[in-house]
């Protein structure tokens, strides 16, 4: 069996670029050095003398945000209530996603023909699900595959990428689908963008739709994925369990599909 990672690292943006200015994450390293230090004071020892190789222990400490990095929104990110279409109740919160949903068949659909920007249609997904002659099922996990993926790492990230569009995210998910996931830096096309046309539109339905699918029917959803482009559309299996964050919003997920060899 083939495993593919689909997560990014949590990594310093002096590193790598995956969020906004001012959202960013901090990692602080403490190297063996400093651990040998902490050793001494709490155990009253001589690193030196006392401790393999003189040295201790390597920590970090992180200050981040539990949409950085490849993540899991739940239901709650999006609003307070969900499944008003068919009855309506409390939002989700990461920690009560079923663990069954996180393992299942990894449908991929390739979107990097369309521009920037675009919004899927739900006659855009049935699509792109005809040309790999596929049919959506229960628990399936669809992922959309976007030009983001050639920006990764960079600046540019957050500026690439397509949406789905609140009819196609329902239409995803009234066949079934729980999670479903992207390779940009969220499920709606890219703010950049959405704020050049709402300027000009004052269209109100177009800002974060995608997302505020889930007040009609609720769903969890997998931002800034990697490695899409080496799966197949179909055949794969893919793990997705969320961080366990009481009462969250969202929580980090160290993605891997699986592929038969």
């Amino acid at each position: 069996m083939k495993f593919i990672d689909l997560s990014i690292p949590l990594i310093n943006p002096e590193e790598l670029i995956f969020d906004p200015e001012r959202t960013e994450l901090h990692i602080d390293y403490n190297d063996h050095k400093k651990g040998a230090e902490q050793m001494g004071a709490i155990f009253n020892l001589i690193p030196e003398k006392h401790l393999p190789l003189g040295t201790g222990w390597a920590t970090e400490r992180i200050t981040l945000s539990t949409h950085n990095g490849t993540h899991m929104d739940s239901p709650w990110h999006f609003a307070s209530i969900q499944d008003k279409e068919i009855g309506q109740r409390k939002a989700m919160t990461i920690d009560e996603i079923p663990l069954e949903w996180c393992i299942a068949p990894l449908i991929v659909l390739d979107c990097t023909d369309y521009e920037d920007g675009y919004v899927l249609l739900p006659e855009d997904i049935d699509k792109k699900l005809n040309e790999i002659n596929y049919s959506l099922k229960e628990k399936d996990i669809l992922c959309v595959h976007t030009n983001a993926s050639n920006y990764y790492g960079t600046n540019e990230f957050v500026h690439h990428g397509i949406g789905v569009g609140k009819k196609a995210t329902l239409h995803i998910i009234r066949q079934g689908v729980h999670i479903v996931g992207t390779d940009s830096w969220s499920w709606d096309a890219p703010f950049s963008i959405t704020a050049q046309k709402w300027e000009q539109s004052q269209d109100p339905s177009i800002i974060w739709e995608g997302h505020f699918a889930g007040i009609e029917l609720g769903y969890f959803q997998m931002e800034k994925l990697t490695n899409l482009e080496k799966v197949p559309p179909v055949g794969a299996t893919i793990y997705c369990f969320p961080i366990k964050i009481a009462r969250a919003s969202a929580g980090w997920v160290r993605a891997v599909a699986t592929i038969p060899e």
